[in-house]
């Protein structure tokens, strides 16, 4: 049996989730990460991990369809035995997710049930469903968003969800100890990527006011995210669980 240290990854194709399997390459940890329909991104990631001396697999996945998790339960399971000779996971990052700027007078049931779905439902379940699969002494992280502590006008139903979340994360770290398994969120603040549409790497505006809020003078790229992730879930950090760790450059301190 490999002693490869492994992670799971969901929405690793790109942005946050693509810096997070290559921060854990560069430690030497093996990933498999899953993405939604751009298999030639997935591919490119795979290729760069791949390149700091790990590997890496790539498997489709939408975590808004909860119906699907035994099925890819079933396929991980194969890929662990055949790459890594492997039954269990050491690491798993619920990342996957979209952006979500409306109004709270136009937000609609369809746009809430949809966030609901992809960043509350799915993690749970998938979490939950990939419990046999976590091993003895593992470490879960929950992505958040700064969200939850400030508040911006229009981001009020994907807040609801990133709130959930967090309490999820907590709950976790006290069920799970007896396994001696750990889980951590991570909150984000404003990253320059196509999260949401590009909005804070494409408009000046709304870059220039994040840099006037942030303590470190600008937002976070994906490369600032990926490495804090990756530290986290280290065994240097055994002794942290069940809170929130914001990665945030200091926003509206």
């Amino acid at each position: 049996m490999s002693d490869q240290k492994i992670a799971l990854i969901t929405g690793g194709s790109r942005g946050l989730g693509a810096s997070t399997v290559l921060a854990l390459a560069a430690r030497g940890i093996s990933s498999v990460f899953t993405y939604h329909s751009n298999q030639a991104a997935a591919q490119t990631v795979c290729r760069q991990a791949e390149a700091l001396g790990v590997q890496a697999r790539a498997l489709p996945l939408d975590t808004g369809s909860s119906a699907n998790f035994m099925t890819f339960r079933q396929q991980l399971s194969r890929l662990l035995q055949e790459c890594w000779q492997r039954d269990t996971l050491d690491y798993l990052i619920n990342n996957a997710g979209h952006g979500h700027q409306k109004p709270f007078s136009e937000v609609t049931e369809e746009d809430f049930d949809h966030l609901y779905q992809v960043h509350v439902k799915g993690p749970y379940f998938l979490t939950q469903t990939l419990l046999p699969l976590l091993a003895e002494g593992a470490a879960v992280i929950n992505i958040s968003s700064g969200l939850t502590r400030f508040s911006l006008p229009g981001s009020s139903a994907y807040a609801c969800m990133k709130g959930a979340v967090e309490v999820f994360s907590r709950y976790l770290a006290k069920e799970l100890a007896g396994r001696g398994i750990r889980a951590n969120t991570i909150a984000p603040g404003a990253v320059a990527t196509d999260f949401n549409g590009g909005a804070v790497r494409d408009n000046p505006h709304y870059r220039q006011m994040v840099s006037a809020v942030t303590a470190l003078g600008r937002p976070a790229a994906a490369e600032d995210i990926g490495p804090a992730i990756a530290a986290l879930l280290s065994d240097d950090n055994h002794w942290i669980t069940g809170q929130r760790v914001e990665v945030s450059g200091g926003m509206f301190l």
